[in-house]
């Protein structure tokens, strides 16, 4: 996929995703969360073609005019949208499918200081709520829903609500 193929679901997901956004111009200028995921995409192609310290400055670039720290590394899937932003953290070894929806605060973390996948995979048409943090090399599986202010260090299977530090599933949609 091109970078311009990218830019456009990007902004068209925003538009779906975020209502107070109008036109997709104001998609692009304004909102942190596509700006950050544009400047992921080129940092991203950097990292994968070793060119590590090039990949590390447009990411420094990116947090200090948006707030959202997202590792060179980090794999994001297609129409994913950061609304508002924030304090977003997404490391290295994160996965992330695709239509993904976090709110700010959001912390994709590790536990462990070593050299291995260390940091949380995400299924597809995910909702991440605000503040919450996902810790370690768990999987959060497809549809799922994680709460505000949740702290999830285990793995939550498709079609399942988790709430709570730490999370609990409350809801699974086969029940």
């Amino acid at each position: 996929m091109t970078f311009e193929e990218y830019k456009d679901e990007l902004v068209k997901a925003a538009l779906a995703k975020d209502p107070a956004l109008t036109k997709a111009d104001d998609a692009i200028r304004f909102s942190p969360g596509v700006r950050s995921l544009l400047a992921h995409y080129k940092a991203h192609e950097l990292y994968l073609k070793g060119e590590f310290s090039k990949a590390n400055e447009i990411s420094l670039e990116a947090r200090k005019e948006t707030g959202i720290e997202i590792h060179p590394g980090a794999k994001i899937g297609r129409r994913c949208y950061i609304d508002h932003g924030m304090g977003v953290v997404i490391g290295e070894t994160a996965e992330i499918g695709d239509d993904v929806l976090m709110y700010h605060g959001v912390t994709l973390g590790g536990l462990v200081n070593k050299r291995v996948k260390r940091h949380p995979s995400v299924g597809n048409n995910v909702l991440i709520g605000a503040g919450a943090i996902l810790l370690g090399n768990i999987t959060i599986g497809n549809d799922c829903k994680i709460g505000a202010n949740s702290v999830v260090l285990e793995n939550v299977p498709d079609d399942c609500t988790a709430v709570g530090a730490p999370a609990k599933i409350i809801k699974h949609k086969h029940n």
